[in-house]
């Protein structure tokens, strides 16, 4: 089970490097276009995945549901954003903060407790927030106000999904944040959309494939091992983004920014793996 688990992982995290290495790719295009094709792209195969097995899309926490669209909606926007505007590591290690904001968060709302050594793992993790902004001049300030939003709204989106817990489908869930996704960026898209040429459908149309193809072999790895052997495997994702960028982008990252993923990286990881003990 566990080296099936590794290949589900290693094959989720290439699905979500190639997404973003899309993302950066269609940089000519409006952040709300982006959504707009991740978003029906993926609503395909919520759809058909709800029709087949006959689960009713609309669910039991509607209110709940739709919260959780709307910060899922603004955290997606904010990543792609920022992906315009950073090197793709560094894009893609800071998103994973999210946890951190979810810790705080669920102490401030769920009044969950938070044990002196996790504060150490947060601080270790925000030292390389602070060592990729304050010492790397290469660092967009833009881009990093971007990331770190959209990290704090994915963190909302755990909270959401805790207090939903088990009594929606976890399908309806995504579902309803694709269609409200879908939406409203589908109502932006208009002002500033450009139309696509040649390759350029198949990227745009490609991203709610990936994205999906993502999700769904995460989902495999942690249903058949024990999610403190699979969680680590996470970050592979952040590793395959560097390697792909620096092979079609020429991006090189400064010694302060493989410092800072580095001490990210090690903050998150030490937290997963204390909870998950």
């Amino acid at each position: 089970m566990l080296k099936k688990s590794i290949y589900y992982m290693i094959v989720s995290a290439m699905a979500f490097t190639f997404l973003n290495v899309i993302v950066k790719l269609l940089g000519r295009f409006d952040v709300a276009q982006i959504v707009f094709f991740r978003s029906v792209g993926s609503l395909i195969f919520t759809f058909w995945f709800l029709a087949k097995h006959k689960i009713a899309p609309l669910g039991n926490k509607k209110a709940l549901l739709v919260l959780r669209g709307v910060a899922g909606l603004l955290s997606m926007g904010l990543f792609f954003a920022a992906i315009k505007e950073l090197q793709l590591g560094s894009a893609v290690s800071l998103r994973y903060t999210s946890p951190i904001f979810a810790l705080i968060f669920a102490l401030l709302f769920l009044k969950e407790k938070i044990k002196p050594i996790q504060w150490l793992f947060i601080s270790i993790a925000f030292l390389g927030v602070l060592l990729m902004k304050g010492f790397d001049t290469e660092v967009n300030g833009i881009g990093m106000i971007y990331i770190l939003g959209s990290a704090i709204f994915s963190g909302f989106v755990f909270i959401i999904i805790r207090k939903i817990g088990d009594r929606d489908h976890p399908v309806v869930v995504v579902n309803y944040f694709m269609i409200i996704a879908a939406i409203v960026s589908g109502f932006f898209a208009i002002y500033n959309w450009k139309t696509p040429i040649g390759l350029d459908w198949f990227f745009l149309l490609s991203l709610g494939v990936f994205g999906y193809v993502g999700q769904y072999f995460m989902t495999k790895a942690f249903q058949i091992e024990k999610t403190n052997l699979v969680a680590p495997l996470k970050y592979l994702e952040v590793i395959f983004t560097m390697l792909l960028g620096f092979m079609w982008f020429n991006e090189i990252y400064s010694f302060w920014t493989l410092a800072g993923i580095l001490l990210v990286i090690t903050g998150l990881l030490l937290n997963t793996l204390l909870k998950r003990n």
